[in-house]
């Protein structure tokens, strides 16, 4: 088993509101050189918070979080993967952002990506 640790990347259409809707899981495992984001933003859900929110910017600034985790990360290209995940998590106050940094165990950080994207952004097991 492996340690690895993840957060959840999340929209906040009205910062001051507060409310929230998870949209993606960024994992790292550095035992298995693994870091990825994966993310689904789910429309409807966000209109309901905000009607006016720019899904557009908010899908780019998505699109950033997965690109920094590949193999073409633009400017963190020099960053090792831990030194990505922790820009990635670091706090921000932008209305795309990650949430805390929790920690776990697993023999496959894929599949555990996988499992913590359907539990906290598909919500399949509710």
């Amino acid at each position: 088993m492996d340690v690895y640790e993840y957060a959840t990347i999340r929209v906040i259409p009205q910062v001051e509101r507060g409310e929230l809707i998870n949209v993606g899981v960024l994992l790292y495992c550095q035992p298995r050189d693994y870091l990825c984001a994966r993310v689904g933003l789910d429309e409807t859900r966000l209109r309901a918070l905000d009607p006016t929110v720019d899904i557009e910017a908010v899908r780019q600034a998505l699109k950033a979080y997965e690109l920094a985790c590949g193999e073409n990360p633009g400017p963190l290209a020099g960053e090792p993967l831990g030194g990505r995940f922790r820009w990635l998590t670091a706090p921000r106050s932008t209305i795309v952002q990650p949430g805390p940094v929790h920690a776990g165990l697993t023999k496959d950080p894929e599949a555990e990506l996988d499992r913590l994207f359907d539990k906290l952004v598909r919500l399949t097991n509710l």
